[in-house]
């Protein structure tokens, strides 16, 4: 397992003040931002993909500070109703795909969007309950009519270009947001797609990290650390569903901490061994999103805490069996 970091809680610095952060600090690669919501503070695709200068100083920056790249991250919906919306995010992932290529680097990590309802739709649509008997037509819809083609030929420009790991980070709100729906789109799409395996998004959905990762197996294709804080009182009143916004820390029934700030040391480190178990021995990228620490704060916090928790070696002979 390699310590990694995703880069954008320092998008408030250069790419070389950010490298010599984490480096300070231990952090063996970084994840890079570069397109849909993570936004393109430290990476442009389009610039880099265009000017062979800056894509060497570019790399020339990673060097310096003896880091690599974990993955190229462009967590986007380019399957938006709205067509513009749509392509401006494929756009960035294709961007992604192309410099990955360039980069060496295997993975990009990305969201399997939401489409809407129905063609009319403007916005997109999440359906979580199974009843009203519309709601099955919306998902026959959305799966059927739009993201299984929309992925086929989006994996199949991918696999050309040299790249066999998508990586959907599992999150509510897109069509892919547990390893049942994981598995269901890999099955109907093939082995390119895979999990971003972020258990903040499965704690509050009451999932068991390790029975998921146990579950998903060889799907796994990355993993995020971010750490999420249930609310026993809050949850209690309104159950886990909340659509208040992160900074109404008191009031909702959960909220996103720093690794370390929701659950033990035993919790992370009997993922780690499960991940271990099926296979798993890629970067652990830490994501920091907690409304409570500054990013800085947050990270440093983090990046001690998974240091006792990865296991960085191979597992070696068992001279005792």
């Amino acid at each position: 397992m390699k310590l990694s970091v995703l880069a954008v809680a320092l998008g408030d610095r250069s790419l070389d003040k950010a490298l010599e952060f984490l480096s300070a600090r231990g952090v063996q690669q970084v994840e890079v931002g570069c397109g849909g919501y993570p936004g393109k503070a430290h990476c442009d695709p389009a610039v880099l993909l265009s000017d062979e200068k800056k894509l060497q100083e570019f790399k020339d920056t990673f060097k310096k500070h003896n880091l690599t790249i974990s993955a190229l991250s462009t967590h986007g919906n380019a399957v938006h109703p709205i067509p513009e919306i749509a392509k401006g995010y494929h756009d960035d992932f294709v961007n992604a795909v192309l410099l990955a290529e360039k980069l060496g680097v295997d993975r990009v990590v990305t969201f399997s969007g939401c489409p809407g309802g129905s063609k009319q739709d403007l916005q997109p649509n999440w359906v979580t309950c199974a009843w009203p008997p519309e709601y099955q037509d919306i998902l026959q819809y959305q799966w059927n009519d739009v993201l299984i083609p929309y992925w086929e030929k989006t994996a199949a420009f991918a696999n050309e270009h040299g790249i066999e790991k998508i990586a959907f980070e599992m999150h509510p709100g897109f069509c892919i947001y547990n390893p049942e729906t994981m598995l269901r789109i890999r099955s109907a799409v093939g082995k390119t797609l895979g999990a971003n395996f972020d258990p903040s998004h499965l704690f509050w959905q009451g999932i068991d990290p390790v029975r998921a990762i146990r579950a998903l197996g060889d799907a796994i294709f990355f993993f995020h650390a971010k750490d999420t804080a249930l609310d026993n009182y809050n949850v209690a009143t309104n159950g886990v569903l909340d659509t208040k916004h992160f900074s109404k820390v008191k009031d909702r029934s959960w909220v996103f901490r720093t690794v370390g700030y929701g659950h033990d040391l035993k919790t992370w480190k009997d993922m780690m061994s499960a991940l271990r178990t099926v296979g798993y021995d890629g970067p652990i990228s830490i994501e920091h999103e907690d409304g409570l620490m500054s990013g800085e704060e947050g990270l440093s916090k983090a990046i001690r805490f998974l240091q006792e928790v990865l296991m960085y070696e191979d597992p070696g002979e068992m001279y005792w069996a």
